[in-house]
C-alpha cells in the first residue's frame, strides 16, 4: 500500500464523516463539492472532515484508486464510501443520508 493509500485509509476509518472534494467546505470550487457540503449541513452532520483534492495530485488520484470511483467529490461515513453528489442527492431526498448521518 503507497504512503498515499494509507494516508487515505487512516483518515476515512478515524473520522466518522469525510468529504473529499474540489476547494473547502467555506470555498467550494466546483458545484458538484459545493451541493455535497450543502446536503451534509442540511442533513445536521457536524464535524465534517474535509480534503481539497486540488491541493495535492497525488491524493486526488489516490482517492480514486482507492475507491475505484473516477470523480469527485466523494462521501464516506464510518469508513465505509457512499458516493459522489449524485447518490447523496437521491439519498437526501429519501431521507436516507439524514439517517445514515445520525447513525
Amino acid at each position: 500500500m503507497s504512503d498515499v493509500q494509507a494516508w487515505i485509509k487512516e483518515t476515512v476509518t478515524s473520522n466518522p464523516v469525510v468529504l473529499f472534494m474540489k476547494g473547502t467546505a467555506q470555498f467550494p470550487q466546483c458545484g458538484f463539492s459545493g451541493r455535497a457540503i450543502q446536503l451534509l449541513k442540511t442533513s445536521g452532520a457536524e464535524n465534517i472532515v474535509t480534503v481539497n483534492v486540488l491541493e495535492d495530485p497525488t491524493v486526488r488520484q489516490g482517492i480514486k484508486d482507492y475507491s475505484s470511483w473516477p470523480t469527485i467529490p466523494q462521501l464516506y461515513v464510518n469508513g465505509e464510501f457512499i458516493g459522489g453528489s449524485d447518490i447523496m442527492n437521491e439519498m437526501f431526498e429519501s431521507g436516507e443520508l439524514q439517517t445514515l448521518l445520525k447513525a
